[in-house]
């Protein structure tokens, strides 16, 4: 990809200039160059972790340009031919996507939603959706815009978004926080598992608690330098080490523990982060830092806000900059534990889900066992949450859409300082990735950067209470409402290790359609498959791990019809319809290259015509006729959209006949996130 230059970047960042600007330290801190020694991962001496509580992604930015947010084409379908924003309340009743806008109500202060193992698992359906607002409240469909989260914003156009990071389990605070913490949530049971609910989300009896061994004991036992921030008598039980028999046992006896000093002790003095601070400027700062925000800058709903919260990662932002031979080499992490009960619209990469007879919705290369409650239900990974990744390698607001979730950060950490953790199942490992996909190492210092908006605690604190005494925003329930939008615009975007391929045999001897998912990537992948003309099914999923291949049988229905939708990362999408009854036959395959390859061909006894139609990007449309046994294969080019494609191949023949193909077709390199979001 062309280099982007200051002009262009600030252009596509012109909102966010506006809002105003850091302190002239973090101005200065943000210009530091990355201290480039090796050019790899080895350059970063400390990784920081901050956990904020409960906010999904499109709650956050479903508006923001560039992202996959509310202007996303390649969407879950609906029964009755809903879109996946129409979502049904009591009596049939739909609730939109709405602004949860400031100016108009108390939008920093909305109350939060139910977000417990089984009201999650309620409306993600396995997967189908469709009645979120049933299960979480009408108000879960409540978004933010850039006017009431200008910190939060102008971060993401500062450095790197992750808009594919996703909670590690259908559930709440604790069992997420555990995987962070430790790569698991004990599904065998051994060490006191699974953890599913709140359960040891703080200090009890010594002889009680969790067993299994945490991440922060791999380091210990490493040699590798860690520390939990935290102020104890205020951390909105989100330290989940507190849960852990080997932590509390000493605590409460008194024996001195590297466990409890790093890990048990108050380490900051409630809303200040000066000793973070005092770390970093007199050389202290541990190799890896988890930092826990007090209750009322966590960013959760009701207790917090997302002003607040902005404040309090502007101030350990400050904290970390205060000394820049620090910050060259190192990395803050910021995300949030889950989504609370918030809507997202984006399906996560789970293991296949089990239908009512027991057999599996799907199948998966890789071992998925470990994915599964004794209830039969999958522990995630769940909804999208927002996830930021701040450094000296990650700056020039770059999109990351590389399927993550919270065992990813636990991965960087192995990836960096080689402590591995055995507790990470093999699924997440080969599904998900490890995060070094946000970062260039090689060229670290040729990102231009923008200013960042400034605000201290007071300001964020009168925010909340001004907010505090409006009124609730009322929830458009059953009005035809305006769906949210996505203001059109591209951001610089990561290379992604994805090439996938989905092929298609229809055999009406046995009336079935057979898709057979490949993987030629250098990352596992899941395809979810939605079955059109049976959406009160559960979609099946496919997990396929790189260089592997699986198999799927689909019935067609008793008039021939077929209709599969098959969605993967980053907006790829096979639309495969048709009916078996037809007398011809076409079929089309396409491989990835410096182009896409289309082969067509007519397996049938009759003539077709087949109509190759420009969905986007403006590329250039085809007639194609094809006898029996006829065959013809061209290249879909690109026309100066980086990559991406979207076209469908249709029949005269067979007025079902579809096969729409979508995506971004990788090479290795970097591009630009797609330029049809939002218009």
């Amino acid at each position: 990809m062309p280099t982007l230059t200051r002009r262009t970047f600030l252009r596509l960042t012109s909102a966010t200039l506006a809002a105003g600007m850091f302190p002239p330290s973090i101005q200065r801190a943000l210009a530091i160059p990355a201290r480039s020694r090796s050019r790899t991962i080895m350059d970063i001496d400390h990784v920081v972790i901050l956990m904020q509580e409960n906010r999904a992604f499109d709650h956050y930015f479903g508006t923001m340009p560039g992202v996959r947010g509310y202007g996303d084409r390649i969407t879950i379908p609906l029964p009755g031919g809903r879109s996946v924003w129409e979502q049904k309340f009591i009596n049939d009743l739909t609730v939109l996507p709405y602004r949860l806008d400031s100016t108009k109500g108390n939008a920093q202060r909305v109350t939060g939603t139910p977000h417990s193992w089984l009201d999650a698992h309620a409306a993600w359906r396995n997967g189908s959706t469709g009645f979120w607002p049933l299960f979480k409240y009408p108000w879960s469909m409540g978004h933010y815009a850039e006017q009431e989260l200008p910190f939060q914003f102008a971060l993401a156009n500062a450095f790197t978004l992750c808009d594919a990071y996703h909670c590690a389990i259908h559930s709440s605070t604790n069992p997420n926080r555990l995987f962070v913490f430790t790569g698991t949530n004990d599904p065998t049971g051994a060490g006191g598992g699974p953890a599913i609910d709140n359960t040891n989300d703080s200090l009890g009896p010594p002889q009680t608690g969790y067993r299994w061994t945490t991440y922060a004991e791999r380091l210990e036992a490493a040699g590798i330098s860690w520390k939990v921030y935290q102020d104890l008598a205020d951390n909105f039980s989100d330290n989940p080490l507190a849960g852990f028999r080997q932590f509390r046992e000493p605590f409460f006896d008194g024996t001195s523990s590297p466990l409890v000093t790093k890990g048990l002790s108050t380490t900051l003095t409630r809303y200040d982060v000066e000793e973070l601070r005092q770390d970093v400027v007199t050389g202290r700062l541990p190799q890896v830092s988890w930092i826990v925000a007090p209750e009322a800058y966590s960013e959760h709903p009701g207790p917090s806000s997302p002003v607040q919260g902005g404040w309090y990662t502007q101030a350990v932002l400050d904290a970390l900059t205060a000394d820049p031979d620090v910050w060259s080499t190192t990395v803050l992490l910021v995300m949030f534990d889950e989504n609370d009960g918030f809507f997202d619209h984006v399906p996560p990469p789970c293991a296949p889900s089990r239908n009512p007879d027991l057999s599996l919705a799907g199948a998966s290369t890789v071992d998925d066992t470990m994915e599964r409650h004794t209830d039969g239900l999958v522990y995630g990974p769940g909804p999208r949450v927002p996830m930021w990744v701040v450094s000296p390698w990650s700056r020039g607001g770059w999109i990351d859409s590389q399927a993550y979730d919270h065992t990813s950060v636990v991965r960087f950490l192995e990836t960096r300082f080689g402590a591995i953790e055995p507790n990470i199942s093999p699924y997440r490992r080969a599904i998900l990735g490890d995060l070094t996909g946000a970062f260039d190492f090689r060229h670290p210092n040729d990102k231009p950067f923008p200013v960042l908006p400034s605000l201290t605690r007071a300001q964020a604190d009168a925010t909340r209470n001004a907010q505090e005494q409006l009124a609730q925003l009322p929830v458009p329930i059953g009005a035809a409402g305006m769906l949210p939008q996505q203001p059109p615009g591209v951001r610089p975007s990561r290379a992604l290790p994805y090439v996938l391929d989905v092929d298609v045999a229809v055999l009406s001897y046995a009336s079935q359609v057979v898709l057979t998912f490949g993987n030629a990537g250098d990352a596992g992948a899941v395809f979810h498959v939605y079955d059109r003309l049976r959406l009160d099914v559960a979609p099946r999923r496919y997990a396929v791990e790189p260089g592997k291949a699986l198999t799927g049988s689909w019935p067609v229905g008793a008039d021939g019809r077929y209709d599969l939708w098959v969605m993967g990362p980053n907006g790829y999408l096979r639309h495969v319809q048709g009916n078996t009854t037809s007398a011809a036959r076409p079929e089309v395959q396409v491989q990835h290259g410096s182009a896409l390859t289309v082969r067509l061909r007519n397996d049938g006894e009759a003539p077709c015509i087949a109509v190759v139609q420009s969905n986007a990007y403006h590329a250039r449309n085809r007639t194609i006729p094809l006898e029996p046994g006829g065959e013809r294969t061209f290249p879909w080019r690109f026309t100066g959209k980086q990559r991406w494609y979207d076209f469908t191949v249709t029949c005269d023949a067979d007025p079902d006949f579809g096969r729409r193909f979508a995506g971004r077709a990788e090479n290795g390199r970097p591009s630009i996130t797609d330029p049809a979001m939002g218009t």
